[in-house]
């Protein structure tokens, strides 16, 4: 039987190994006995993140309806009803139910989209239970367990290093760092950070080199892995920019309607119409204001919005993100993976007589100049040769930077796998935490050489020359070296130091790493992305701030920084701050505050203080966006109000919580996505204008013509007609269009700013009385001067109405542009849609049944002279009244 008492063990890095074992009831040599197991899994549970579960499609069904516009609809249908108006009861009920299906299949491929993303199959373990080493399901992995990791497999919980050999792991999706932790068995102080804690390993990380003998500490939830993402389940949920300015735009539209027809019912009791008949008449007018065509239009520019970028490997989850992308205006970033390349590369070459900077191989003049000196020859060779990296066409495999030397001696020129064979290995000195070097000896024909690299203190004591300038030397200015070693690591810098020396004879032990000749050292760095530093470029001139947020090392971070654009080189110091130096949310000055809110590099982050630092930023009403792939980016990218998350190495959790997938792992797709996100917000805002400059010019019309007892220019039906048809295709052309060509040139929209402005609100009410005048002309014109027939009257103005409202849409373009030239007129879905109006209008005009359904009767041509003449007098109207200032 196991023991009762057995629970997590606390701080196990701060306990000796021995310890840990027998605080949990274990043994190094046997490990776990299978009734222990049994016993530990019904206590501790499985091994398993409990993920947010997927929503089932009745759910992302039912979310459809959550939204103040459908409410509105609802109750116009519901008085529509009352009324016993059912054309106009059931066309709104079918505007809603499109609504929804459009946003609930688009929401519903882009879930299938996720989940051919998720990670096929289980991982399995190797494990030692009953003195024997198995192969179990990592989920069913408890505390007191002996796991058996080699180079390659992906840990499956937390846990204390027994015992190993070498061995380094990737902890990049954890903690951010880039560069692979060595791990030892050393007991540390009880205070080290998680960064420093090289005597464990943690669930989701990758062993990379060597082998290793772990005892498991924490499965589950109580992971470090577990930990972040509950962090990340905690996090409240908000609204997207999106859907607060359609709720602030339908509260306007409830009291718009209810004044519109509190003010009807007033002005028409008062000059003495029967109460109860102004009533209906009011509310059935306030009806008829509700633009019932907005929430088909505004999801199918998103979801067009989704296709579009779905084309471009950019997956977003919800409709709103895509407009939540163009607000953004703080873009926080990780660094390992999204600016860079996730690969260790040679960067900095120094020899005595020279050093080379951003190293390029690919530079004619640049491999030339290295290969006239005998110490870059001498370096490649150790590279090629002291290095245990696969490195071939078809495969590529090891420790990383023993790949950046296989790969550099590839674009040298040199052919690793004849270098090997003409150079056969005939003894190595392994490397090791503790000698923190590796040495070779190789056979060339009738000399040895030995190669030797690591770390420079190391090779340094074992070098009493050093070649200069194609010859040996004395090495006597060892102090001068550790001074250029210091400048490189300061730079974040990855330092490697290399030494050969010749032999007639097999070296012997005792002396194989005496004498050695120093070569010189090599600076390695992740690499930023090619791509990268125009993207910065153009958030910048966008108005878009990208803040760096990494657990890397603050030189590193900096130096990147500086290759893209992000940083100056002559930046102050306070643009660069390490996670130590973050003050305490809860306590902030208003200086510290200041220093945060600029902050451009924030360094040796937890995933608390990214989450923190995000918050700040909401709470000065910025808009923001995190981009993030690994475990401790999951509450930062929760919290975000747009989340954007790497497909192909982001982990699942980062995927689970995004509201965007980049299936190409492209920091630049973002950019596209931007300017998609800006572009459909001012398509929205351009709809939504013509939508409610033609709704108000009915209601008013209507309602004006009602109080000077002129012929109604307008019946139910053809009020229905003119909301579900020519007000709609118009309005869904203008929500497809790509947008102003300049539009990344200019600063992003201040996140408090409303879809409709002051300035557009009185742009609206311009084109809607513009529209009116033209309507209430020609009815008073054919009533008085014409004396015309009332059904005729109505006629000429409902075709006045039509014309007026689709040439409105001309109307939309800012003031300063051309009339003839801009993205209305270049909209080619803007005239199909004019077509098809006209087509449809023409054939409820010459079908019998449609036409008296519509109370329309026969007119002459120079009836339809008069309709086009009125229909163009309005739009001239509007242009006057845009050109001399009065409108957008």
């Amino acid at each position: 039987m196991d023991s009762p008492n057995i629970n997590i063990v606390k701080n196990p890095h701060a306990l000796t190994s021995k310890n840990v074992v027998n605080e949990l009831n274990s043994d190094e040599e046997f490990g776990l006995k299978k009734i222990q197991t049994k016993e530990r899994l019904a206590k501790f549970g499985k091994n398993e993140i409990p993920l947010k579960k997927p929503k089932s499609k009745w759910r992302i069904f039912a979310e459809q309806f959550l939204n103040t516009i459908i409410y509105i609809l609802v109750g116009a249908a519901l008085l529509s009803f009352f009324f016993k108006d059912w054309p106009e009861g059931f066309a709104i009920i079918i505007v809603i139910l499109i609504t929804v299906s459009i946003g609930f299949f688009m929401e519903l491929q882009a879930l299938h989209s996720l989940e051919t993303l998720r990670k096929m199959g289980q991982a399995v373990t190797q494990v030692l239970r009953d003195g024997n080493i198995e192969r179990v399901k990592a989920s069913l992995l408890v505390p007191g367990d002996m796991i058996i990791l080699e180079a390659g497999d992906v840990i499956s919980a937390d846990a204390r290093l027994i015992s190993g050999e070498n061995f380094t792991v990737k902890e990049a999706a954890l903690t951010g760092e880039s560069a692979q932790v060595e791990k030892k068995t050393d007991t540390l102080p009880l205070n080290t950070s998680i960064i420093g804690q090289n005597n464990m390993v943690f669930k989701g990380t990758i062993a990379t080199r060597g082998k290793a003998k772990v005892i498991v500490t924490a499965t589950g939830i109580q992971t470090e892995l577990g930990k972040i993402q509950q962090m990340g389940m905690e996090v409240d949920t908000e609204l997207t920019p999106l859907e607060k300015k359609l709720n602030a735009l339908s509260r306007w539209l409830i009291w718009l309607t209810l004044s519109l027809a509190v003010l009807i019912i007033i002005v028409g009791y008062i000059r003495g119409i029967n109460l109860v008949l102004m009533l209906e008449t009011g509310i059935a007018l306030a009806v008829a204001s509700i633009p019932e065509g907005l929430p088909i239009v505004a999801t199918i520019a998103l979801a067009q919005g989704m296709i579009k970028l779905s084309k471009k490997k950019v997956i977003i989850k919800k409709l709103e993100a895509v407009h939540t992308l163009g607000a953004t205006n703080i873009i926080c970033t990780d660094k390992t993976g999204t600016l860079t390349e996730d690969e260790m590369k040679v960067h900095v070459i120094v020899f005595e007589e020279a050093s080379f900077q951003n190293v390029n191989l690919k530079n004619k003049e640049t491999l030339n100049s290295l290969k006239k000196l005998k110490a870059f020859d001498k370096m490649i060779m150790t590279g090629i040769l002291c290095n245990d990296a696969i490195y071939t066409t078809t495969d590529k495999h090891g420790d990383s930077i023993d790949l950046a030397l296989a790969e550099f001696a590839f674009f040298a020129g040199y052919d690793l796998t004849s270098v090997r064979k003409n150079n056969p290995e005939k003894m190595e000195v392994a490397f090791d935490a503790d000698r923190k070097m590796m040495a070779t000896a190789n056979q060339h024909q009738k000399t040895f050489n030995v190669y030797a690299k690591g770390a420079f203190e190391s090779i340094v004591e074992c070098c009493n020359t050093i070649i200069k300038n194609g010859k040996t030397e004395n090495f006597e200015n060892k102090a001068q070296w550790y001074q250029k070693v210091e400048e490189l690591a300061f730079q974040g810098l990855r330092v490697l130091a290399f030494a050969y020396k010749e032999s007639k004879k097999n070296p012997e032990y005792e002396t194989f790493l005496q004498q050695l000749t120093f070569i010189g050292l090599a600076g390695f760095i992740d690499p930023a992305r090619e791509d990268v530093k125009a993207t910065i470029t153009t958030y910048k001139n966008a108005g878009i701030r990208v803040v760096m947020m990494t657990g890397d090392h603050p030189g590193t971070a900096k130096k990147i920084a500086q290759e893209i654009g992000l940083l100056e080189i002559d930046a102050p110091n306070d643009k660069v701050m390490a996670g130590k130096q973050i003050p305490d949310m809860g306590n902030l000055s208003e200086t510290a505050k200041n220093k945060l809110l600029n902050g451009v590099i924030f360094a040796r982050v937890t995933p608390k203080q990214k989450l923190e630092l995000i918050a700040l930023f909401q709470q000065n009403n910025n808009i923001v966006g995190m981009i993030g792939d690994g475990i401790n980016d999951v509450p930062a990218l929760k919290k975000a109000d747009i989340g954007i998350a790497m497909g192909i190495r982001g982990t699942e959790a980062a995927r689970e919580t995004a509201d965007v997938i980049l299936k190409d792992d492209k920091f630049t797709s973002i950019e596209l996505a931007i300017r998609q996100g800006r572009a459909i917000f001012e398509n929205i805002r351009q709809f939504v204008v013509y939508l409610l400059s033609s709704n108000l010019a009915e209601i008013i019309s209507v309602g004006i013509a009602a109080l000077l007892a002129l012929p109604s220019p307008l019946l139910p039906l053809q009020i229905l007609f003119l909301n579900l048809i020519t007000d709609i295709f118009p309005a869904l052309a203008l929500g497809l269009g790509k947008g102003e060509i300049d539009i990344m040139n200019k600063p992003p929209r201040k996140s408090n700013e409303p879809i409709m402005t002051p300035k557009l609100w009185k742009a609206t009410i311009i084109y809607g009385l513009c529209i009116t005048a033209a309507v209430l002309g020609i009815t008073a014109y054919a009533h008085f001067a014409l004396k015309l027939a009332p059904n005729e009257i109505n006629n000429m103005a409902f075709f006045t109405l039509i014309f007026a409202q689709l040439i409105n849409v001309f109307n939309m373009p800012k003031g300063h542009l051309s009339f003839f030239k801009n993205e209305v007129t270049l909209n080619p879905w803007v005239w199909y849609a004019i077509a098809l109006c006209i087509f449809i209008t023409g054939i409820a005009y010459f079908i019998p049944p449609v036409a008296q359904a519509l109370s329309l009767v026969s007119l002459s041509l120079d009836k339809f002279g008069l309709i086009i003449l009125f229909g163009f007098g309005s739009l001239l109207l509007t242009q006057i009244f845009k050109r001399i200032g009065s409108t957008v």
